[in-house]
């Protein structure tokens, strides 16, 4: 039930905002006018944010600290006579510090491509095909105090590839429904550890245990190690919107970018379907200030969320969890533009 209520929530959203790349790149790089000129169009968009907050003898109390985050996105499009090949990559990377003796922690990781072929069928309907590949660049922890963190992720730990056949639904300049009945997900975790405790979604390591009277394990036996990959067929949807040529006076400097995903797996529990919805509000100051407010929401019934949690023997650990993981990044900062 709770999946399918984030689902209708999304597609509800996606009505209201739909779909597109959620960074300030992507933002300001999409256009709303049409583009009637043959051949390659190549853009690209760099930005930096930076929060910086240092504290001498504050009697209020707090702590220094330092963010940064950083994205490039860059887009390759061709066009000629019916048909379309649209390319996109999207590199994201932020690091916060939070007190002089801290380390400092990711907020964001992302390395996100994607490629779209389609040829015109009949007025705004396309025959497409998609591909996709999504993972990240170092290790992910979560922390249990200062001093003590796991390893939940990695490089290519995760790693999506998705492969779609289906039909492109593009009324206009700003929306986009991609309706895929064909579909194939490959989901790669390149870390041993994680793959043998199953994460992702993968088939976990088998062992073989020995416990004492009361059940406790006291040692145990690889019996075989846990896969690194796993494969899915099913069906996607992605709706995707874009816009920043709103005409009204205080909406001028304004754009909004939202994408949203589905996929259901046939051949294992459909029902629980799979959601990925980024938004992206942004604001221009000026040529080069921007504002900007990220929101990413993301459901997958096959990723176990770690979540912090008093252990029985009275130590703080974690435990998995099926839950909603939410992120959102505000910040002001520079844009280039090339």
């Amino acid at each position: 039930m709770k999946v399918k209520f984030i689902a209708v929530a999304a597609l509800v959203g996606c009505a209201q905002f739909v779909s597109g790349q959620v960074t300030d790149a992507e933002a300001a790089l999409r256009t709303n006018t049409a583009d009637s000129v043959d051949g390659w169009k190549i853009k690209g968009v760099a930005s930096l944010n930076a929060t910086q907050t240092s504290l001498t003898n504050w009697v209020a109390g707090g702590q220094n600290s330092l963010a940064i985050n950083g994205a490039f996105n860059m887009q390759a499009n061709y066009k000629m006579g019916k048909t379309s090949w649209e390319n996109t990559l999207d590199l994201g990377y932020g690091l916060m510090k939070q007190g002089e003796d801290a380390d400092f922690r990711k907020t964001d990781d992302r390395i996100d491509f994607s490629s779209k072929y389609g040829y015109k069928a009949y007025e705004s309907f396309y025959y497409a095909a998609l591909a996709s590949f999504k993972s990240q660049m170092t290790n992910g922890y979560n922390y249990i105090d200062d001093t003590t963190k796991k390893k939940i992720s990695a490089f290519l730990a995760p790693a999506y590839i998705i492969g779609a056949l289906g039909m492109d639904y593009k009324p206009n300049n700003y929306f986009s429904a991609f309706i895929a009945p064909l579909t194939i997900k490959y989901t790669i975790v390149n870390d041993q550890d994680l793959a043998d405790a199953g994460a992702f979604g993968v088939k976990a390591a088998e062992y073989n245990e020995i416990t004492d009277s009361t059940g406790l394990v006291v040692s145990k036996t690889l019996i075989k190690s846990g896969k690194k990959s796993r494969g899915e067929f099913g069906g996607y949807l992605r709706l995707m919107f874009s816009k920043s040529d709103f005409k009204a006076e205080a909406l001028k400097n304004l754009s909004i970018t939202s994408k949203a995903d589905f996929f259901s797996n046939y051949l294992h529990k459909p029902q629980n379907i799979d959601v990925s919805w980024e938004t992206q509000i942004a604001m221009k100051v000026n040529k080069y200030i921007t504002v900007s407010v990220s929101t990413h929401l993301i459901y997958d019934d096959d990723i176990d969320v770690p979540v912090k949690t008093t252990l029985p023997d009275g130590t703080e650990g974690f435990r998995n969890s099926k839950r909603v993981q939410f992120k959102e990044i505000a910040g002001v900062g520079i844009m280039y533009n090339f």
